[in-house]
């Protein structure tokens, strides 16, 4: 019996990390909007309603598929560091740490990202797919329990600014759950890129667009962003605004059970779904049995050795060379699956792929922790499938609580330059113009004339662990997509974590309590270090998922339990 219904539907369908956000979604379909207006509605409302994790200003990660031409493109809705970002200050001043604040921002992506989405792919304008979120932020919402956790835990961080804790901290303590919630500034914010799109409205909807984007890369709110980096030592400049773009690019693709799997390229860490998929597609994974010993410890050690290659050569592509086709080589599958002992875990992380000497000189960063892993800074996620067979997949992010809300504005810009590296020589070293090595990755199975499957989830590291036993779990062992997003999870840890401070769990497997004990103890018994968790627990991801079967036309929606996640269709 699945922890939420199954939603059904034989027209359009939306699934996000809030229900709010799902709802802002569904209400722009209803309104004849297509999957991407729907899919922007959805993403931006999560800037609002999980302001703790996805920031209006923060990143966007998109991919669309559009049936008419049946493509799959990607908007990387990433932003770069500042021009003047600096390397040797991070070493000279912070012993090689990017610490929290201002010196975190990179270019915030997110609303360039929504609106080149809509001006390429969309029907309707900002200020209509925008109504939602300007509503939620303006008359608030009721605080929710992950939310709540999320500001309690980093309260003393918020304190830190006046700004901050004017908003998360309402009379100096965190919400309590049901409590309602507004974020005025922020919803004066959206209003005025929406006035300004009104403006320009009357030279065309193009011109509305940019108007809107203009608003905030060149306008009011793009000088409040730069005025106070200047006041308080940041690098964020108004060319740095004023030149950004969100880069349009192909996907990275594979076929995994007959059906062409879609991620983000290398500024992500996309790929390394691919490349566990590229070595588990020499085991017979439904003979093993689904969440046995076996099958746990076989796919734990092929997201180590995939986790292994995205730390050693996974970083921008404009800055290193990332040797992609050749770590998605079945020659190189091949390889790595000799590395794979079926009697013993790899008690850290393992060696990376040598791919020969025209990569550089190898920089792996890696500090040791013991104890039990900490919860990922986290992110949400939403996708939208419309009746014409559009698809939209989007993972917008960037949490509140890692540097300053721009007083007056109500959101603080992408402190998303917690995931590059102090360190030089690293694939993901700090670098001026540099994109960091993003988490956020949305995805997409298709398989023509059969399938069309956007997916993605929250959850740092955990993201492409929990959306390859996802994948699998559909894919392999037949689940309805809801079925398949509760299955019990486990994770690896022993990768160096992509947020600041990169700190790794050698050897940690950790595993949702509803995998039997005599499972776990099998897993101890072959090396894995593991540490049981609740039954289920936010701390295992929350995917979002939508299925559609292009035999029949019926849609399923699913969404995690362990999260806010709601799907609705019709």
């Amino acid at each position: 019996m699945p922890y939420q219904p199954v939603i059904n539907g034989t027209r359009y369908m939306v699934s996000a990390g809030h229900f709010l956000a799902t709802q802002a979604g569904f209400d722009i379909l209803e309104a004849g909007g297509n999957a991407v207006d729907a899919g922007v509605a959805a993403g931006m409302a999560l800037g609002i309603v999980h302001s703790d994790m996805v920031q209006f200003s923060g990143v966007a990660p998109i991919m669309i598929y559009m049936a008419e031409s049946d493509e799959v493109v990607t908007i990387s809705g990433l932003g770069w560091w500042p021009k003047s970002a600096s390397i040797e200050r991070f070493i000279k001043e912070f012993d090689g740490a990017v610490p929290v604040g201002v010196l975190r921002t990179v270019v915030p992506a997110a609303p360039d990202a929504w609106i080149t989405a809509l001006q390429r792919y969309g029907t309707m304008s900002f200020g209509e797919v925008a109504a939602a979120s300007i509503r939620f932020a303006r008359d608030g919402f009721s605080m929710h329990h992950v939310m709540r956790d999320y500001i309690v835990a980093h309260k003393d961080t918020y304190a830190k600014w006046d700004a901050s804790a004017s908003i998360y901290l309402p009379g100096g303590r965190p919400p309590h759950v049901g409590e309602n919630f507004v974020q005025s500034d922020l919803a004066r914010s959206i209003q005025f890129m929406v006035d300004e799109e009104a403006a320009a409205a009357s030279r065309g909807r193009d011109a509305g667009l940019k108007a809107a984007r203009d608003a905030f890369y060149r306008g009011d709110l793009a000088r409040m962003m730069v005025d106070y980096h200047k006041g308080n030592g940041g690098w964020l400049s108004e060319e740095d605004l004023s030149s950004y773009a969100s880069a349009i690019e192909p996907p990275v693709r594979t076929n995994f059970m007959g059906t062409d799997i879609y991620t983000c390229g290398a500024w992500c860490q996309g790929p390394v779904l691919q490349q566990m998929i590229s070595i588990l597609k020499g085991y017979d994974l439904a003979e093993l049995g689904h969440n046995s010993p076996a099958y746990i410890h076989l796919i734990a050690e092929a997201m180590k050795l995939s986790f292994a290659d995205r730390e050693r050569y996974y970083g921008d592509p404009r800055f290193v060379d990332v040797p992609l086709d050749a770590l998605l080589s079945e020659a190189y599958a091949e390889e790595r699956r000799g590395m794979i002992r079926h009697d013993q875990a790899w008690s850290e992380m393992p060696p990376f792929g040598d791919m020969g000497s025209q990569y550089g000189a190898a920089t792996v960063a890696a500090i040791a922790a013991t104890g039990s892993p900490p919860a990922p800074a986290d992110t949400s996620y939403c996708c939208a499938i419309d009746r014409d067979g559009n698809v939209f997949s989007a993972t917008p992010s960037d949490v509140s609580w890692e540097s300053p809300i721009i007083p007056g504005t109500g959101f603080c810009p992408s402190s998303r330059g917690s995931q590059s590296w102090a360190v030089p020589g690293h694939a993901s070293s700090v670098a001026p113009g540099k994109r960091p090595r993003l988490t956020p990755n949305p995805a997409m199975a298709m398989k023509k004339g059969k399938l069309a499957m956007p997916f993605g989830t929250p959850g740092g590291d955990n993201q492409t662990q929990s959306m390859l036993q996802i994948l699998i779990n559909h894919l392999v062992f037949d689940m309805g997509i809801q079925d398949a997003i509760e299955a019990p999870r486990f994770m690896t840890h022993s990768q160096p974590d992509s947020f600041e401070p990169h700190k790794a769990f050698p050897g940690k497997l950790t595993a949702e309590g509803r995998i039997d004990e005599k499972t776990t103890d099998a897993l101890s018994a072959l090396g894995h270090d593991v540490e049981r968790l609740a039954d289920m627990t936010y701390k295992t991801a929350g995917v979002c998922a939508i299925t559609k079967d292009l035999e029949t036309g019926i849609l399923e929606g699913g969404a995690d339990p362990r999260r806010m996640s709601r799907a609705m269709g019709w």
